[in-house]
């Protein structure tokens, strides 16, 4: 028996309610300088979220997230995975990780080899147990991107080098990482990528295969055309939303720089983004 077209156009409705709300199950909270959080459903997964350099110009974690973070209290209980991009003093602390990976014994830490490195290093005989849950990658420039497996999350590496390049920090593991969580939302953390193209054209068809619902690329890809490009062509997301903001770019976009104020910007540690499919 055919159903009234009032009765069918409310069940079309109400499914494709349903499937925007799914959708909008995924967010991005902001912590600080390239620090944030994105969660869909259960899993949670946080980027770079532990450093104590602000090297003068960026925000360090607020007392009372560093807090909630190493107690497993709201909204950061239930860490599932923990990702740095490099080892430097305004992205990784390896003191603080390690009493993290104490503190929350259900964290795994997904890592450059430098900064797992790092990790061994302060380390003491006694903290041996919590490398059971430390994956190290290693990867050279241009080398092909891997991927690793895990319960919930399906994760993409790519070493991509820090901004500098060719001149400077040419030895920095910065990792750029794809992460999907529960087969829905693709993230991606740039960490500070270099923004030339050179560096993304030999996985043209890496980039091309899973374009991110999110992308968090530093700041410095929106000031600059070949970053835009680069955003634009080759890592394609739904939406990116800028991190690594000095505390000079005001968060009101009508007083940045004019090449700012059109692009959306982490500047205030907390403020969330819904990540749509």
């Amino acid at each position: 028996m055919l159903k009234p077209l009032s009765q069918t156009l409310l069940l079309v409705s109400l499914a494709i309610l349903a499937t925007i709300t799914q959708a909008d199950d995924s967010t991005a909270q902001y912590m600080a300088n390239e620090g944030l959080m994105v969660v869909h459903s259960d899993t949670k997964i946080i980027f770079d979220p532990l450093f104590r350099n602000d090297y003068g110009q960026y925000l360090l974690l607020p007392a009372e997230m560093e807090a909630a973070l190493f107690a497993g209290e709201p909204p950061f209980d239930g860490v599932d995975a923990v990702f740095v991009s490099h080892f430097h003093g305004d992205h990784f602390s390896p003191e603080d990780m390690l009493r993290l990976l104490k503190e929350q014994t259900g964290i795994q830490l997904y890592a450059p080899e430098q900064a797992v490195v790092g990790l061994r290093g302060v380390a003491g005989a006694g903290d041996q147990a919590v490398f059971a849950r430390v994956n190290g990658v290693s990867l050279e420039y241009q080398e092909a991107p891997v991927a690793l497996e895990t319960n919930g999350l399906s994760i993409e590496a790519v070493r991509i080098p820090h901004s500098g390049w060719p001149t400077g920090r040419v030895d920095v593991e910065n990792i750029v990482w794809r992460v999907t969580l529960d087969e829905s939302t693709t993230v991606l953390h740039m960490g500070d990528a270099d923004p030339n193209d050179v560096h993304f054209t030999p996985d043209a068809d890496y980039w091309d295969r899973a374009p991110p619902h999110m992308a968090f690329p530093p700041y410095w890809f929106f000031a600059t055309a070949s970053g835009r490009q680069i955003l634009q062509n080759r890592i394609k997301a739904a939406r990116s939303v800028g991190v690594h903001v000095p505390v000079t770019i005001p968060a009101d976009p009508v007083r940045r720089p004019a090449e700012l104020r059109s692009a959306d910007l982490f500047t205030e540690p907390g403020e969330t983004r819904n990540i749509s499919h």
